[in-house]
């Protein structure tokens, strides 16, 4: 059975749990996790934690993954999904001209999406949170607002096909009401496509 596939978002210093949780939970619920970024080649991910008598966030080298598409070669009908990451990526590739068009391309065709933490920015930059209810980490709240969008301080927020979380604390909050949207369009495709059933021949 053909799988179908879902774009995961990321970066050099993308957030690992950000970026592992989301992917190993579409894999068991029978979707294909697609990794996306600049270009096709492996990444840095990092961890982020604020330790205690920190202010900010300390930052360690994570798990390093493979992107399997770059940005611009991607089909976005190819896929039913797409997930932004946290971590700093966002904050450089929020300008790259293919994410941003495909970003608006799953918002106009109401395909699920979803974001964590920094991956927010994304949206934001490509113009479609205006009036959007959103949640994200507190120090991104200016990069919603000031977007138009409506910060939220909730652990998983879903307005429209749109659901996100805080930070990775909320990962079990808010990716699984997202995967059951992602599920609804699934069967909701599959029984547009099935064959209608004949009905059985009259007897004499």
């Amino acid at each position: 059975m053909n799988q179908p596939k879902v774009l995961v978002i990321i970066g050099d210093a993308s957030e690992t749990v950000d970026t592992l949780y989301p992917y190993y939970r579409l894999i068991e619920a029978g979707f294909q996790p697609v990794v996306a970024a600049p270009e096709k080649r492996r990444y840095q991910m990092v961890l982020h934690e604020v330790k205690p008598g920190w202010t900010i966030t300390k930052e360690w080298e994570g798990y390093s993954i493979e992107a399997e598409v770059a940005f611009k070669d991607i089909q976005p009908e190819d896929y039913a999904g797409i997930f932004f990451s946290g971590g700093r990526a966002p904050e450089y590739i929020r300008e790259d001209e293919a994410l941003l068009r495909l970003t608006r391309w799953f918002w106009e065709n109401k395909r699920p999406m979803a974001s964590v933490c920094h991956g927010v920015e994304i949206p934001a930059r490509a113009g479609i949170v205006k009036g959007l209810r959103m949640a994200t980490v507190a120090k991104c709240k200016f990069d919603l607002e000031v977007c138009g969008g409506i910060y939220v301080n909730e652990p998983c927020v879903i307005d429209r096909h749109m659901v996100s979380g805080r930070t990775y604390h909320d990962h079990g909050h808010y990716v699984g009401p997202w995967i059951k949207m992602l599920e609804t369009a699934r069967d909701k495709q599959s029984a547009a496509a099935a064959p209608l059933k004949q009905p059985e021949p009259a007897h004499a």
